[in-house]
């Protein structure tokens, strides 16, 4: 697919710009940066006031990932269909603060101390549970977002029927195939 013809980015200033003109990212450089260090101050304030007793569940960083997933599914529905495109919005609140905020790596390195410990169980439960949690974090800070600002939670056609794939049309072709080797 020709460069021409690719989908550009609703928060970027246009196209790419050509070899040689001035490079303006260090805006969004900056606010990433500095979105970072607000996300990080907050993980690590969470961590002080709910700190993991030795061996025990990683509370405050499965608190912390959970929530930041949830936040996560929420701007994005802001950003994307709600609020009018900015240069630096996404890059300072999803990229930057929630970024800083979220931790794969504490998470792993946590993971991996419970199974150093020989706290196997708790390691599978912790590891299987942030995951299955963060996932239903997202979608429901999506469904809560898509409420808030009144657009329906459920994008697509409601019925099957509407979206082309009818029982009558699955049920034609099942009882009336095509030759072999012909296309259907």
């Amino acid at each position: 697919m020709p460069a021409a013809e690719l989908p550009i980015d609703p928060d970027t200033a246009g196209p790419p710009r050509a070899r040689g003109e001035r490079n303006r990212q260090g805006g969004v450089l900056a606010v990433i940066a500095l979105g970072g260090g607000l996300g990080s101050l907050a993980r690590y304030g969470l961590a002080r006031v709910w700190p993991t007793p030795a061996g025990g569940f990683p509370w405050a960083t499965f608190g912390t990932n959970v929530l930041g997933s949830l936040l996560l599914g929420a701007l994005m529905v802001y950003v994307v269909e709600v609020w009018p495109p900015s240069r630096y919005r996404r890059p300072f609140l999803g990229v930057g603060v929630l970024g800083g905020f979220t931790t794969f790596s504490t998470y792993m390195n946590e993971t991996r101390g419970l199974i150093a410990d020989g706290r196997l169980a708790l390691a599978d439960a912790y590891a299987l549970t942030s995951l299955i949690a963060g996932l239903a974090a997202v979608w429901t800070g999506i469904a809560l977002a898509r409420l808030l600002s009144g657009l329906p939670v459920r994008r697509g056609p409601r019925r099957r029927s509407q979206s082309g794939h009818t029982a009558t049309a699955v049920a034609a072709t099942a009882a009336d195939p095509a030759p072999e080797g012909a296309p259907r």
